[in-house]
C-alpha cells in the first residue's frame, strides 16, 4: 500500500493527524509526511486547521474532506438507493418497513449464531467488532474501567442509512438484542448527524 494511501486510512480511523504523528508511525521525516500531507490538500482529499499550543508555533491537524471520505466504499450505494425508491414506490412506507425489519432479523440471527460460541461478554464484543470489522465498519473496541466503546470509523450503507434513517436504528436494534440483559447498548457518536464516526457505548449490567 502506498504511503499516501496508508496515510489515508490512518486518518481515516483515527481522525485528524499531525505530519509528527504520521512521521513516527510510519518511520518517515517530518517534513515527508508534510509534503505527502500537502499533496493531498492540494487535490482536495484533506483539509488542515491550527490548533494553538502553549508554547511556539499552533499545532497543524489534517483530516479528511468530503471528498476525501468519498474514496472509502460505500457498498453499491446507488444501486442501494435504488431498490430503496423502487420498494417504497410499489409497497409504501410500510412495504419498506417491512423489508428493514426483514433485514435486521436476518443480521441477528447471523451475529447471533457467529457469537454463540462465546462464553463471556468481552469474548461477545470482540467478536462483534471483527464481524464489524470484515463487513467494511473500521470498527475497534476500548476497553474502560465501567464500560466498553464499540467505535465504527466508516458506514459501508451511508447513502442507504440517509435515505433510510430506520437501517441505522436497525443496527442498533440487532446490538441491543445480541446483548440483552448482558449489557446497556446506546449510540453516542454518529455518521449520519454529521459525525465523523459511530461509537457505541456498552455498559455491563450488574
Amino acid at each position: 500500500m502506498k504511503t499516501s494511501d496508508k496515510i489515508l486510512q490512518t486518518i481515516k480511523r483515527k481522525g485528524a493527524v499531525t505530519a509528527k504523528q504520521l512521521s513516527e508511525e510510519f518511520g518517515i521525516t517530518t517534513m515527508g509526511a508534510r509534503q505527502h500531507l500537502q499533496s493531498l490538500e492540494d487535490d482536495g482529499i484533506l483539509a488542515f486547521h491550527d490548533v494553538k499550543v502553549k508554547v511556539g508555533r499552533p499545532t497543524r491537524h489534517w483530516s479528511l474532506t468530503q471528498q476525501g471520505n468519498s474514496l472509502f466504499s460505500d457498498r453499491h450505494g446507488v444501486l442501494t438507493i435504488q431498490v430503496i425508491d423502487a420498494v417504497e414506490s410499489l409497497f409504501g412506507k410500510e412495504g419498506l418497513a417491512q423489508v428493514t425489519a426483514e433485514r435486521e432479523q436476518h443480521t441477528f440471527k447471523q451475529y447471533q449464531t457467529a457469537l454463540s460460541g462465546c462464553n463471556n461478554l468481552y469474548s461477545k464484543l470482540e467478536k462483534l467488532t471483527q464481524l464489524r470489522e470484515e463487513e467494511g465498519y473500521m470498527a475497534e473496541l476500548q476497553a474502560h474501567d465501567d464500560h466498553y466503546i464499540l467505535i465504527e470509523n466508516h458506514c459501508p450503507i451511508c447513502k442507504a442509512a440517509t435515505r433510510c434513517p430506520s437501517l441505522c436504528q436497525s443496527e442498533l436494534n440487532v446490538f441491543q438484542k445480541l446483548l440483552v440483559g448482558e449489557c446497556h447498548v446506546s449510540r453516542t457518536e454518529h455518521i449520519i448527524a454529521g459525525e465523523r464516526r459511530c461509537t457505541y457505548t456498552l455498559t455491563p449490567v450488574l
